[in-house]
């Protein structure tokens, strides 16, 4: 992935459209695709953002143009096809 930048506000989708297998506080199954993070909240920012207890494989996403698009719509889209494409 190339052009990092940062999050785009009101997005999360990132934290909804993706499956995460590790552990999660409140979350001990991690969580499925296509389901909000307990800590996404109602501003669609992530609450354990810079938090220790964050999972390493949220700390290690990197928001940039390839996967984010120009808006939340592109972001889900990319993410829940990239979600399918690599699970099995």
């Amino acid at each position: 992935m190339t052009d990092s930048f940062k999050c785009r506000k009101n997005c999360g989708a990132c934290c909804i459209a993706p499956s995460i297998s590790s552990a999660i506080p409140s979350m001990p199954n991690g969580k499925p695709a296509g389901i909000a993070c307990f800590h996404l909240d109602e501003n669609f920012q992530c609450k354990l953002f810079g938090n220790t207890n964050r999972p390493l494989v949220c700390g290690r996403l990197k928001p940039c143009f390839e996967m984010c698009g120009t808006n939340r719509d592109q972001a889900m889209d990319y993410l829940t096809q990239l979600e399918q494409l690599t699970s099995s």
